[in-house]
């Protein structure tokens, strides 16, 4: 908790440096990445450092941070921070580089409030820093600890063993340990970061989500083609390469699996209710999840949603419903924004789970991208579902409390 003496120094001063957060923020990348250009290269996405999803993204943690802090001094911040901390240990982060951050972030915060930083409010904002670090740092010390390696030593070569496109912008990767070792187990839902080496030399990784159950053995990606939106934008740099690039054969640095979107520890047969809800390219950790299921025999209720813009688009779409069909008592509801020729048990247009019958107990999983989270979710409530039992995932920056997910970019 902040000091006595931070308290109201933090308070009096939030809104200035939530009103300025973003420029302190777009000052702070521009110093630290002038200092250490490496770590634009090899570790933050170049991608969303252009468009400034990064820089939101960060503006609203601190902020978020600061306000927990004030309103809840007693409460642990350690639920709010886990999916940063996963995001930080599958990207190899080290407790040092926290201190590279602190150095170019405090700095910033000089630089854009000015003379209104005195030697106090300097004290107090860089307590809320610490304590923001020092709990990241505790938490991403259990992660590697649980994962067996040793701090920032997540990567290990994994060859691609299978190429297959699911839809003309996404393709499936399956991977395998060039050692020959067993890949590893993982929770349902979670992701691995992939490392890619790019024509400039730079070495960029996104995280993707593995769409297989754990117990197959081999590990499966899906990539999704980022391209420009509406024309705009660039086009993914890693997905591009790795659509490009990627065959089988090709040898990947691969992290360790992380990621907080996953089934609890207990036994799947004996669980309550779930609801699986994902759009586009978020279908992927539902996968997962299903296919786990699918492989233990869970006779638990499960309601799977998915949205779409069309049938063609909907990767994986037969082994999805090929899926639901193994469970007895899962059910498959789809919304395709432009549906396909023919018949089709389909709904047309965005998914909407008011009208669905959803059982008492539910515990839900979404992911897909922010509209779509925040719409099911805001259903969810309305039905009565408990919001400490919406579990979600964004593909993309985390942007704050306003903007659910965790950052996933891909």
């Amino acid at each position: 908790m902040l000091s006595a003496q931070a308290v109201p120094v933090v308070r009096a001063t939030l809104p200035a440096v939530s009103a300025a957060i973003e420029e302190i923020a777009r000052t702070f990348y521009r110093r630290m990445f002038d200092a250490h250009p490496e770590l634009l290269r090899n570790l933050f996405n170049r991608g969303n450092q252009a468009n400034g999803q990064q820089q939101q993204a960060l503006a609203g943690s601190v902020v978020a941070f600061a306000g927990l802090l004030l309103e809840r001094p007693d409460a642990r911040p350690d639920a709010m921070l886990a999916r940063i901390a996963h995001k930080h240990v599958s990207l190899g982060v080290t407790s040092d580089q926290y201190k590279i951050v602190h150095r170019h972030l405090l700095a910033a915060v000089a630089e854009v409030l000015g003379d209104a930083v005195t030697d106090a409010v300097a004290a107090a904002w860089d307590e809320v820093y610490w304590l923001m670090a020092n709990a990241l740092t505790a938490i991403e010390a259990g992660l590697y600890r649980d994962a067996a390696v040793a701090e920032g030593d997540v990567w290990r070569p994994m060859e691609i063993t299978e190429r297959r496109r699911e839809t003309p912008d996404v393709v499936s990767l399956r991977l395998r340990p060039t050692d020959g070792r067993p890949a590893g187990t993982f929770r349902p839902g979670q992701y691995v970061s992939v490392q890619a080496e790019l024509p400039d030399g730079a070495r960029q990784i996104r995280q993707y989500s593995l769409s297989s159950a754990p117990e197959e053995g081999d590990w499966r990606i899906g990539v999704k083609r980022v391209r420009p939106t509406r024309g705009r934008g660039p086009e993914g740099e890693v997905s591009t390469w790795l659509h490009e690039h990627a065959r089988p054969g090709t040898v990947l640095a691969v992290s360790a699996p992380f990621g907080d979107l996953v089934l609890p520890d207990e036994a799947t047969e004996r669980g309550g209710p779930l609801l699986l809800a994902s759009a586009g390219i978020g279908i992927t950790p539902m996968l997962g999840i299903l296919a786990h299921l699918a492989r233990v025999g869970s006779a638990r209720r499960v309601v799977v949603v998915h949205a779409d813009r069309s049938p063609a688009d909907h990767a994986h779409r037969a082994e999805q419903r090929q899926l639901v069909r193994a469970l007895p008592g899962a059910r498959l509801h789809l919304w395709y924004e432009a549906p396909g020729p023919g018949p089709s048990e389909a709904s047309t247009g965005l998914a909407d789970v008011r009208g669905l019958d959803l059982p008492d107990g539910l515990t839900a999983y979404l992911c897909g991208p922010p509209p779509f989270l925040r719409t099911v979710r805001g259903h969810l409530l309305e039905r009565g579902v408990r919001p400490e039992d919406v579990h979600y995932e964004v593909f993309g920056p985390d942007l704050g409390p306003g903007h659910p997910g965790r950052a996933n970019p891909r």
